[in-house]
């Protein structure tokens, strides 16, 4: 059983009860009546050949108030394509692949980068973008979940609980993120949201002063998780950076885009876990380095936006904040751990931190020697704009 408490400035829906998953079931099968509910699942073709894809395709086929399943397939010849398709037909919902690799989508993305439209780079945040982009286009669902697609210990209760406060008539949120306690196979896990993002945010509170935005932030206890849900009508206008910000940049886009009684968090899952990017000490192009390199430029950026002055003193005297709160952030969960009986190394979560300070250095030089920077690829209402017919063209070419 989850606490009660209500921290920070957004709801927080918690997991009170072992409601029966068949009433939340029952009752999103009303819902879905007038509101159809649409899931996106963003994938790396190799994700069908892992431990956690087939199970989620597994308890996705029972699920009743789906109206339509959206795929992003990433890294896909045109064989594998030919395999997904395979795969993902025992899905008894509606559902179409979006094969980005396939010449139909690479001629779109061509023509809209002639018009620089296009994503910068490809990734999750372009897969998802064109998602986006085709559930806009076909109009079959109002109330959109997003989940990944490597999460072993995934039961449909995830997506039900995800999706209900966006569904619900009665509610009046227009977003809502998932979160989850990241502790199984007896360790703590979530590094860089335990290590790096919290505290970093309370270090910026301490040197830029109160911020409105920093205290939103701080208000999710799980702020880089990949499961959230939204209302289709925030997809027009929603700008999703390409790069590993890609979490932490729809906050921000949700935040500036609507009032904190439009917004929620809910308890999603007692138990999550998922593939686990490596640390990546030597290659700050990859892993857990390039993630949280990004994470930082991302945060420095919205804060720039709203008139913060960055110099080279301040972001020595933000690594020594953060260092300072990050090892004490390491005794806590060293406590945590030990009390729930959970292995806990401190060398490598101290590493972890020697790590983090060093993105935080570097994302704090790119900025500097280039603030004009923007990874945000633009909303749909702008490509609609300058390209009129393109949602139709991404339509057919899907369908």
């Amino acid at each position: 059983m989850g606490d009660f408490h209500q921290g920070g400035t957004i709801t927080t829906l918690h997991n009170l009860t072992r409601r029966p998953l068949e009433e939340l079931e029952a009752e999103l099968v009303e819902f879905s009546k007038n509101r159809p509910i649409g899931l996106v699942l963003p994938s790396l073709y190799s994700e069908l050949e892992g431990p956690a894809l087939g199970n989620i395709v597994e308890e996705l086929s029972k699920v009743p108030y789906l109206s339509q399943i959206v795929i992003g397939l990433d890294r896909a010849d045109s064989a594998q394509y030919t395999h997904a398709r395979e795969y993902f037909s025992k899905l008894p919902q509606p559902h179409h692949i979006l094969w980005n690799d396939g010449p139909k989508l690479k001629a779109i993305d061509e023509k809209l980068r002639t018009k620089g439209l296009a994503p910068q780079q490809r990734g999750k945040g372009c897969n998802v973008w064109y998602c986006f982009g085709y559930m806009l286009a076909s109009g079959r669902a109002r109330a959109v979940a997003l989940h990944d697609c490597d999460i072993v210990t995934y039961d449909r209760s995830l997506l039900a609980r995800l999706v209900y406060p966006v569904a619900h008539p009665g509610f009046s949120f227009y977003f809502c993120k998932g979160y989850y306690a990241r502790a199984a196979g007896g360790s703590l896990h979530g590094r860089v949201s335990r290590l790096f993002v919290t505290p970093l945010i309370r270090s910026l509170k301490r040197i830029v002063g109160p911020v409105e935005y920093l205290d939103y932030l701080d208000s999710f206890r799980y702020p880089l998780a990949g499961e959230f849900s939204l209302h289709a009508d925030v997809l027009h206008d929603l700008r999703i950076p390409s790069d590993w910000g890609l979490e932490i940049g729809v906050l921000s886009e949700v935040q500036r885009n609507y009032s904190r009684s439009r917004l929620c968090q809910v308890d999603v899952a007692d138990i999550y876990d998922h593939k686990h990017q490596t640390l990546s000490a030597e290659d700050p192009g990859a892993g857990l380095s390039k993630m949280s390199n990004d994470i930082a430029k991302a945060l420095f950026r919205k804060l720039a936006t709203q008139g913060h002055v960055f110099s080279q003193g301040s972001f020595r005297t933000l690594k020594a904040t953060y260092y300072r709160i990050a090892l004490d952030f390491v005794e806590a969960y060293h406590k945590d751990a030990l009390m729930n009986g959970l292995g806990f190394d401190r060398h490598a979560e101290e590493q972890a931190v020697e790590v983090f300070v060093q993105s935080i250095v570097r994302a704090g030089e790119q900025f500097l020697q280039n603030p004009m920077e923007t990874p945000f690829i633009p909303s749909w209402n702008r490509v609609v704009s300058a390209y009129p017919t393109v949602q139709q063209e991404l339509l057919a070419a899907v369908e």
